[in-house]
């Protein structure tokens, strides 16, 4: 075993001996790359891009925004809403309805709660189911704007149907639907 040790004690003297000969091993330095040129630029176009869209999103939603109201409120809150986009909702005044034919303009009353909204609505089409119907309360929704005088100014008008089952009780009675009233029975001329 004498000779295993002498051989082990040999390999270890001649391993520090190289050791001592060649330099110790410094520590690597780190490769430092340079930036690419394309990914700085192509940094730069996306915060113009996310720029552009954030300043598209600030400004094209302002003038889109409706406000919706019930009639009471919005004469609640006239000075406001003055001049803004609104969507408001009441029921059609019975004997409110005019219709004026040079230049084509529609003149109604909306109520709500006991409060009233003069409202004009300058165009000769209406729906079917915007009619004055006797004894049956029809809901109209306008969208336009409030006139600072008092009155509103619609741009677009939706009347809601009245329910299937009031059509069947005013046909039992004998009375006519409000899509086949005779075209004279609108309203008074302004």
């Amino acid at each position: 075993m004498s000779r295993v040790n002498d051989e082990l004690a040999a390999a270890v003297r001649e391993s520090e001996a190289v050791a001592e000969a060649q330099p110790a091993p410094t520590a690597a330095a780190p490769l430092i790359r340079p930036p690419r040129k394309g990914s700085v630029g192509l940094l730069v176009a996306l915060l113009v891009i996310g720029a552009g869209i954030l300043t598209l999103v600030f400004t094209s939603g302002k003038d889109a925004t409706i406000y919706a109201r019930q009639v009471d409120e919005l004469v609640r809150e006239r000075d406001k809403l003055a001049g803004r986009a609104v969507r408001v909702e009441g029921a059609l005044k019975k004997g409110s309805l005019m219709r004026r034919d040079s230049p084509c303009e529609y003149r109604f009353t909306l109520a709500k709660s006991g409060t009233e909204l003069p409202v004009r609505f300058s165009q000769c089409i209406v729906p079917d189911t915007f009619r004055d119907m006797p004894g049956m309360d029809v809901m109209v929704t306008a969208e336009g704007k409030l006139d600072p005088a008092g009155h509103f100014e619609a741009s677009h008008i939706m009347a809601k149907c009245p329910s299937k089952y009031e059509m069947n009780e005013r046909a039992q009675k004998g009375e006519s639907a409000p899509h086949t009233a005779a075209p004279g029975a609108i309203s008074p001329k302004i």
